[in-house]
């Protein structure tokens, strides 16, 4: 896929709406398509999180091992995000994800925005703020399942 198509899949992604094109830019040269087949896993809990992933099509659940069976207990689809564990030291992933279907999503490199971050105060405050809001949604979700099981 050339720079051009990943940048416009980026600066169409809703996570991203409204970035600045010289923002766009660092994240296009982060950034690269990959596909999943259903059943895939895209990384395994413990593992170096390397990278953030923004679903195009399809959907990824979030795997956590109960009795060492897993069990998914979010999923995430076309407009989200998943991934906050390559901004944190020490970068390893709390669960399991995997390919509930076919899915297509850009994958952004870790190590990469840490670096562009580090370089560009504004890229790096608006990368987290985009991610703060993400976590608050998330957080309120979560949330509202646990008072869904406990609170009858």
């Amino acid at each position: 896929m050339s720079t051009e198509s990943l940048r416009h899949i980026l600066a169409q992604h809703p996570y991203f709406e409204g970035l600045d094109d010289a923002h766009l830019d660092l994240l296009t040269g982060c950034a690269k398509n990959l596909r999943f087949e259903q059943d895939v896993y895209l990384f395994h809990e413990g593992e170096e999180a390397n990278d953030f992933y923004l679903v195009r099509h399809g959907s990824i659940g979030i795997e956590v091992d109960v009795r060492q069976q897993p069990l998914t207990v979010n999923s995430v689809g076309p407009g989200e995000v998943l991934g906050w564990s390559w901004l944190v030291p020490p970068h390893r992933w709390g669960f399991h994800a995997r390919a509930l279907e076919l899915t297509r999503a850009l994958a952004l490199d870790g190590a990469c925005l840490r670096r562009k971050c580090e370089a560009d105060t504004d890229f790096a405050s608006e990368l987290l703020k985009r991610f703060a809001h993400d976590i608050e949604k998330r957080l309120y979700r979560a949330w509202l399942q646990i008072a869904d099981v406990y609170g009858k």
